[in-house]
């Protein structure tokens, strides 16, 4: 439930949470926003010329998706970010990050089915080996002690970077209510990981929504003061969540590092000493 978790934390409202079971935090999964804005650095730092105004994505329908993101921006403005501001207060950062590792944690089965369509025996081994960890030593995954103890590095695959692989192209990008940032290719993957989603089979719907409720909200409050900064520095913000949506999701997909000048709230949520770094608000 993590990953759009990722993904997303334009207007992470009930149905991107719904949605976020199978995507992997998510973030990464489609991209945050802060992460967005923090990897468009990144994209225009390749071997790319840039031109004034140019965009290098393919956005046919740019009038649509423009008026769709200023949608999902209000909507994020009026209530997504007041009630994550309000969880942030409540909630001590501690906890912040245990919710968010545990979602997290459930997502192994979808990551893992990824790895191996990917041909990836090694990822999918770690990743099993994560999940053995953090279950039996982290406390059901509240705790990450299989990234802090044992080294065991945390992948992202989802069925979106799986189609990639077998070199299905991205398509026209596209901003879809509530859901935010994507395009054909990661739309399909975003359905066919959320039917490998293993809670939905065994939890009723109004458990279901009220988790998805909580872990939403509690990954929008990890990135208040991250998108604030994006927004407020990015002269067209539309443009800069396009860019970085567009490349980071290249990125994952031939598996190419991605690193933001600023660090992002993911690189440090599983170091609970680090916890400052957000501050109690």
């Amino acid at each position: 439930m993590a990953r759009l978790t990722l993904c997303r934390t334009l207007p992470l409202t009930l149905l991107l949470a719904l949605a976020a079971p199978a995507a992997t935090a998510r973030e990464e999964a489609p991209l945050r926003a802060s992460d967005a804005g923090a990897v468009e650095n990144e994209a225009a730092s390749d071997d790319v010329d840039w031109e004034e105004g140019e965009s290098l994505v393919w956005d046919p329908f740019e009038p649509v998706n423009r008026g769709i993101f200023q949608f999902n921006e209000t909507l994020d403005a009026w209530f997504m970010e007041p009630v994550a501001s309000g969880w942030d207060f409540l909630m001590p950062v501690r906890v912040q990050l245990c919710i968010h590792n545990f979602f997290t944690h459930l997502t192994l089965p979808v990551r893992f089915a990824n790895d191996v369509l990917q041909l990836k025996p090694l990822k999918a081994f770690e990743d099993t080996g994560r999940f053995v960890v953090n279950t039996l030593v982290g406390v059901g995954g509240l705790f990450d002690p299989a990234s802090r103890l044992a080294g065991i590095p945390e992948h992202d695959e989802d069925f979106g970077q799986t189609l990639g692989r077998w070199g299905v192209p991205p398509g026209p990008y596209l901003v879809l209510p509530l859901l935010g940032p994507s395009n054909p290719r990661d739309g399909v993957g975003l359905f066919v990981d959320s039917l490998g989603a293993v809670q939905t089979f065994f939890l009723s719907f109004p458990i279901l929504a009220s988790a998805a409720a909580v872990n939403a909200i509690n990954d929008r409050s990890l990135t208040l003061e991250q998108v604030r900064a994006e927004r407020e520095s990015a002269f067209d913000f539309y443009a800069a969540v396009r860019t970085g949506y567009s490349q980071f999701r290249e990125n994952r997909v031939h598996d190419r590092a991605v690193k933001p000048k600023r660090a992002s709230a993911d690189e440090d949520l599983y170091y609970l000493d680090d916890e400052e770094e957000y501050g109690d608000e």
